[in-house]
């Protein structure tokens, strides 16, 4: 777990709240309001997954309608990517300068915005456009909500909130799956994106008055026998080069390529080439979801028990990230030549849903070994870096299924490509990892509170 971070007075703190029992000197921890802010962040994910779905639960009527070739239509959902990592990488140094209320809420306002130009003309062009505006304002969405969150709460309270802040993601595609697919059916595609813009601005509005940022914010002396945290600030070079931020970001980038892929393909897959129903796909994609959420609340939990025993973080939560995005490749390599329907969906299941288990992980991991005052840079460049694929497996998709001599082979040839990036990565990440290693190397480069 990230050594434990202490708090500037800062005036938008919450009231106080039970003192934190680790130091006399620890600013108060406000539970209420701490849980507030979780349920609002949990929101905040929920919706910016479903907006990130929409384009692949519409992705058949939308080729249909607009007559679009499978390269076309991967080109769009890549678009969604084209400034996506450098608006993480941008919003993430601008972290330390502006408040993460007033992050989010820009960056939810113009959610809403992006979805509104298909509704005045549904073309082409005006796709791409929302998708790349959409991409910039999400970029930033999961490292700078996560980074909020972890100021309201110290660093051994983490584990659950941050379980919770990425199980909104499973959660937006859960519940978005089948009611975005009602809208789609019974209403049009475009309904769908005109629901979220209002969705999204009315969560800006919320956010505005209730959203502030907490007292966990600055470095703080960790209690006898426990890790210090790093408090001087560090070259980035030398964060980036350490064997535990590029361990991070490489389970990071595996797992990206697999939900690039689920939210702009599966769909697709699942009712041109496993002739399902568009109820049933949505039904297939919510059970995935909910198997990820699972995965997700049990990784808290899970970290708790293996610490209490002593196993360090580089088998707790380094090595568990990565063994995850190896049994997801394997499986993602598996499914296609898989008989009958049953072992297929429930190798799906596992190649599109064990994967969300290195999302939380990564961030954690990476926060071992980054001074708090650079914590928020550094998560924008984790996922910059991280979620580079999704420029790429989308439209690589495409032009696989369009090159090849049929459907099947086509999408079959990008599963294996997946399978093998995934696995790689997944591997480079067990190895690289050690943040008990690397918080000792870094540790001379400034001083101790």
């Amino acid at each position: 777990m990230p050594a434990h971070p202490a708090a500037s007075p800062a005036a938008s703190a919450s009231p106080a709240g039970p003192l934190d029992e680790e130091t006399a000197d620890a600013p108060s921890y406000d539970r209420r309001r701490a849980w507030l802010i979780t349920a609002m962040i949990v929101t905040f994910m929920v919706i910016n997954f479903a907006d990130k779905a929409v384009l692949g639960l519409a992705a058949v009527p939308i080729m249909d309608e607009l007559d679009i070739s499978h390269s076309t239509y991967g080109l769009i959902a890549s678009s969604f990517f084209l400034l996506f990592s450098l608006s993480g990488l941008v919003v993430g140094f601008l972290s330390a300068r502006i408040s993460s209320r007033t992050l989010l809420f820009v960056m939810t306002l113009t959610w809403a915005v992006a979805q509104l130009p298909v509704l005045v003309v549904a073309a082409v062009p005006t796709l791409i456009a929302g998708r790349v505006l959409l991409g910039a304002a999400e970029g930033p969405a999961a490292s700078m909500s996560m980074h909020a969150l972890y100021k309201w709460y110290p660093a051994h309270r983490r584990g659950l909130p941050s379980a919770l802040q990425i199980s909104g993601a499973a959660l937006g595609t859960l519940i978005s799956a089948p009611v975005l697919t009602w809208l789609i059916t019974e209403h049009g595609w475009r309904y769908a994106y005109g629901a979220l813009a209002a969705v999204s601005a009315v969560w800006a509005l919320v956010w505005w008055r209730i959203g502030h940022d907490g007292p966990y914010d600055e470095a703080r002396p960790a209690r006898p026998g426990k890790q210090a945290p790093i408090t001087a600030r560090l070259p980035y070079r030398t964060i980036l080069l350490t064997g535990t931020v590029l361990g991070s970001i490489s389970s990071a980038f595996g797992a990206s390529w697999a939900l690039a892929l689920s939210q702009a393909w599966l769909p697709s897959y699942l009712r041109t080439e496993l002739g399902m129903s568009a109820g049933a796909a949505a039904s297939t994609i919510s059970i995935v979801s909910a198997f990820s959420l699972v995965l997700l609340l049990a990784v808290s939990p899970l970290m708790d028990a293996l610490k209490s025993r002593g196993v360090t973080s580089r088998w707790s939560s380094g090595a568990t990230q990565g063994i995850a995005v190896c049994v997801a490749g394997c499986a993602m390599a598996a499914f296609p030549f898989a008989d009958g329907n049953p072992l297929r969906l429930l190798l799906i299941g596992l190649a599109f849903g064990t994967v969300a288990v290195a999302i939380p992980l990564h961030y954690m991991t990476a926060a071992e070994v980054v001074p708090t005052a650079q914590r928020g840079a550094v998560f924008g460049i984790v996922a910059a870096t991280g979620t580079l694929p999704g420029l790429v497996a989308p439209s690589l998709t495409g032009h696989l299924v369009d090159a090849a001599d049929s459907t099947a082979s086509g999408y079959t040839a990008a599963f294996l490509v997946t399978a093998v990036v995934m696995v790689l990565t997944g591997l480079l990440a067990v190895v690289c990892i050690r943040p008990e290693r690397d918080a000792q190397r870094l540790e001379p480069a400034g001083p101790r509170p």
